[in-house]
């Protein structure tokens, strides 16, 4: 069985390593599965893209579609163009895609129409919010995908709740989980920590994207400066996404102690993560991170795909009004911030699980071919 493993975007790369390292190591042993790692190129810039593959061990893609840069449509366009000319020329057994960009969509929806099983990695998740791209990326791919490997109980009740089969549906666990405790003693100092003057438990880590955060330039220059006036001094260290870098040259105040820094490597930004006094963030992967490593997380945001992080973990849901902030930074630093529990499964075994349902996968298909 030749498997095609999808990766486009940096959030994919965390979840594809541990598939890779456990499809290797079980080749090493005499296993017959066979894989080819193919980059679609919608994260281009080597931050964002290279220095993942060169820190968590991925091998060099077996092909790179380079779609670069574009909109939506565009992006789904090219990679939807070129990964069929691929199948037409090399065609695999099964496509397997991870999360929720733009690519594991294309490539799915692709990879159906030619006839190529698919398996969806990290599915059944659902924020409930249709302004989100990634939520569409979600429910598309899951409504054409045949094996459903998910991270929590919730989102296996989504997938039965949409006429999903208890036979389609593998709870596994959480391949970045795996990517995180793999890595947790290789994590390391940005080169701006002493500059920073930064201790455990005496910073802030920010990262906020999302369009209903940042395109909103008022929104946006209230909500810096709400938190720039309740983390009571401590710095507030600000990775910013490129995009996003070029509003913030364009707002006319900023907090002092808000640093804002370029995009991080994997190590050097879970390092922050790890030792930070607490994350706001509008992202959802780094929600089961910090609920991973103990570390309190404010999510600026109505909705989450992940309400393990928040029912178990060491996430709140915020909002994204404003006004709600000041009352979340007085619990965290009157010490009643809740301590959190680790998901099922969430043990850093999640990519052998899920060679292990694939292997079981091709024994079967050889049986019924017999």
């Amino acid at each position: 069985m030749l498997i095609d493993i999808i990766a486009g975007a940096r959030p994919n790369f965390m979840k594809i390593a541990p598939i890779i390292k456990a499809l290797r190591e079980r080749q090493v042993a005499g296993g017959k599965l066979r894989y080819r790692l193919i980059h679609t190129g919608q994260h281009y810039d080597s931050r964002m893209s290279g220095q993942f593959f060169k820190q968590l061990g991925i091998p060099e893609p077996d092909y790179n579609l380079d779609v670069g840069s574009g909109t939506q449509a565009e992006q789904t366009a090219a990679i939807m163009i070129r990964y069929e000319k691929l199948l037409i020329t090399h065609r695999s057994s099964l496509c397997l895609v991870v999360g929720d960009v733009t690519s594991t969509m294309a490539c799915a929806i692709t990879a159906q129409k030619m006839g190529v099983q698919v398996a969806h990695v990290e599915a059944g998740i659902r924020s409930g919010d249709w302004a989100m791209p990634e939520e569409i990326n979600r429910m598309v791919t899951d409504s054409i995908t045949n094996y459903f490997f998910t991270t929590s109980e919730v989102a296996n009740q989504n997938l039965l709740r949409a006429g999903m089969s208890n036979e389609q549906i593998f709870f596994v666990g959480n391949t970045m989980i795996d990517t995180l405790l793999s890595n947790i003693d290789r994590l390391c100092a940005p080169i701006f920590w002493d500059d920073f003057r930064l201790e455990k438990g005496t910073y802030f880590v920010l990262t906020l994207h999302r369009p209903s955060n940042v395109d909103s330039i008022e929104l946006f220059q209230k909500m810096l400066k709400i938190i720039g006036a309740n983390t009571r001094g401590l710095p507030v260290i600000y990775p910013a996404h490129p995009r996003t870098a070029k509003t913030l040259s364009g707002l006319k105040e900023l907090p002092k102690n808000l640093h804002i820094v370029e995009p991080q490597s994997y190590f050097e930004f879970n390092y922050l993560v790890k030792n930070a006094l607490a994350v706001i963030t509008d992202s959802g992967g780094i929600t089961e991170e910090s609920t991973v490593m103990g570390v309190p997380c404010m999510t600026l945001r109505d909705s989450t795909e992940r309400p393990e992080t928040v029912s178990i973990g060491t996430n709140e849901l915020i909002g994204t009004d404003p006004t709600k902030l000041k009352p979340a930074f007085d619990k965290l630093f009157s010490g009643k911030w809740k301590s959190g529990k680790i998901p099922a499964k969430w043990d850093g075994k999640t990519g052998w699980r899920i060679v292990d349902v694939l292997e079981t996968m091709f024994s079967n298909s050889l049986k019924s071919s017999a």
